[in-house]
């Protein structure tokens, strides 16, 4: 078997057109070529107006901050107690503001001195994770454990075992805590 190629002239129906079918067939050739040129020229001059409205945006964005940062970069260049604490009220002030109602109260209220101070208190002393960590872990495991034979023993428990537990790997907790700061002298 052999394939030939026809040529162009072939393929084309050998039924005579008339010139005003021709005339007809031609003009809807030109009528799609301009309407898809029309329809790509709309879609780059909206792609190009969304662009240039989205660097505009972002230059805005840039240049607000670097005149926040301006104005930070002048209250930052001295080092003393007083400066730092107007810096640090400069930039609560700052992130504040960008904060809904209830987050900016509550932000208000745990960098309150007082309860700062003593938040970091309590977190360096008796609220360590390690310590609660090891308290919780304990607990439930013991109290698991505990539940389950007397459970099978058939003994009553009164509610008290798993703060005892809890106290067991605190204690434990704080024991471990202190020997690895003493062995390595890291807190």
């Amino acid at each position: 078997m052999s394939e030939k190629l026809l040529d162009k002239q072939e393929i084309e129906p050998t039924v005579p057109q008339s010139p005003e079918l021709r005339a007809y067939q031609e003009k809807m050739r030109e009528d799609r070529e301009t309407e898809a040129n029309k329809a790509e020229k709309g879609n780059d001059t909206e792609q190009a107006r969304h662009e240039i409205e989205k660097v505009n945006n972002e230059k805005e964005k840039r240049e607000q901050h670097a005149a926040k940062r301006e104005v930070r970069k002048d209250t930052h260049v001295k080092r003393d107690k007083a400066s730092r604490k107007l810096s640090f009220k400069k930039t609560m002030a700052d992130t504040q503001s960008e904060m809904s109602a209830p987050s900016r109260a509550f932000s208000k209220l745990i960098h309150n001195k007082a309860i700062e101070k003593t938040s970091e208190a309590i977190g360096s002393t008796i609220a360590r994770p390690n310590v609660l960590l090891a308290g919780g872990l304990s607990a439930f495991v013991f109290t698991t454990a505990i539940y389950v034979w007397a459970r099978y023993a058939g003994y009553p428990l009164s509610g008290f075992e798993t703060i005892a537990a809890f106290i067991i790997g605190y204690l434990v907790g704080v024991i471990f805590d202190f020997t690895r700061i003493m062995v390595t002298g890291k807190r």
